[in-house]
């Protein structure tokens, strides 16, 4: 059975949201051509065959079997099938909650009793204006003490052979075999991952987060003749950049608050990206994807 979805448009955009699976999108269409990687049409469980997720109450990995807040340990079991480590929170497997609609609008909200320490409220806005996509994303903290929470967008983007990215950061993480960040690299010793100015996806296997982000990236298919800017607030500092190589017939451009396995990286580890958020506290996320 597909999950019922929510199309919201105005003028040549259009995007299609899935309550039900995540809150996530199923679609974003610019004048009938795909700007995102489209769900499948017979419609899906599987939350990463949608074109976007959202990621919260954290982005990626947590190692470890959980955190420590003030010498306590909090637990958190794996989510997904063949996961060593918990990933990308729980918002993505959950069911959201429609809250408000327009023609051009919807917002979604979210009530989450975990994981683990995690109490937490959640909120998404999708906004379609005649040339951009705008998501706000936003979680209140409803524990009864400080935690380090995180938001994240996770899109999925066609790749095609002339791809190229646009997007200025400072350095790169390493990737280790069961994908937790090594060292921390500036981008000149990775000319190859350098995308300070426009350059064409890595061939091969690329997983890796960005630190020192602008906040603006641009992406090119020439094929097309189609270039998507994004903006992204303050918040998002930092961006991961996933795909699996040149064949893949998608990629991911993540702009997301902190790096990976930033909850157990300390203060020794550059920018982690972590707010800590008191008990009724709001941190929020903005991010805008502009068709040209």
């Amino acid at each position: 059975m597909i999950a019922k979805t929510i199309v919201i448009r105005k003028g040549d955009v259009s995007a299609t949201i899935v309550p039900a699976l995540g809150g996530g999108l199923a679609r974003f269409d610019f004048g009938g051509h795909a700007v995102f990687r489209p769900w499948p049409r017979e419609g899906s469980n599987d939350p990463f065959a949608l074109a976007c997720n959202l990621l919260v109450p954290w982005s990626n990995r947590i190692s470890g079997g959980g955190f420590h807040v003030d010498g306590v340990f909090h637990a958190l079991e794996p989510n997904l099938p063949g996961e060593p480590y918990p990933i990308h929170g729980n918002g993505f497997q959950s069911e959201w909650v429609v809250s408000a609609t327009a023609p051009d609008s919807v917002n979604l909200t979210l009530e989450s009793d975990g994981p683990g320490p995690y109490r937490y409220a959640g909120a998404v806005r999708y906004l379609v204006t005649g040339r951009s996509l705008e998501i706000i994303l936003s979680i209140v903290n409803k524990a009864p003490f400080a935690l380090p929470y995180g938001l994240g967008l996770h899109p999925w983007l066609p790749r095609t052979a002339g791809t190229v990215l646009n997007a200025p950061a400072t350095g790169v993480y390493l990737e280790t075999t069961d994908h937790l960040p090594s060292n921390f690299c500036p981008l000149g010793d990775n000319s190859n991952w350098d995308f300070r100015q426009p350059s064409p996806l890595p061939k091969g296997w690329i997983n890796n987060v960005f630190a020192g982000w602008t906040g603006q990236a641009r992406i090119f298919w020439p094929e097309n003749n189609i270039a998507l800017q994004i903006d992204a607030s303050r918040l998002l500092e930092f961006y991961l950049l996933y795909s699996p190589s040149e064949d893949s017939e998608f990629f991911c451009f993540e702009p997301v608050s902190h790096s990976v396995d930033a909850h157990n990286s300390g203060s020794s580890r550059l920018r982690n990206g972590l707010s800590w958020v008191d008990f009724g506290e709001e941190i929020k996320a903005h991010c805008s994807f502009a068709v040209t």
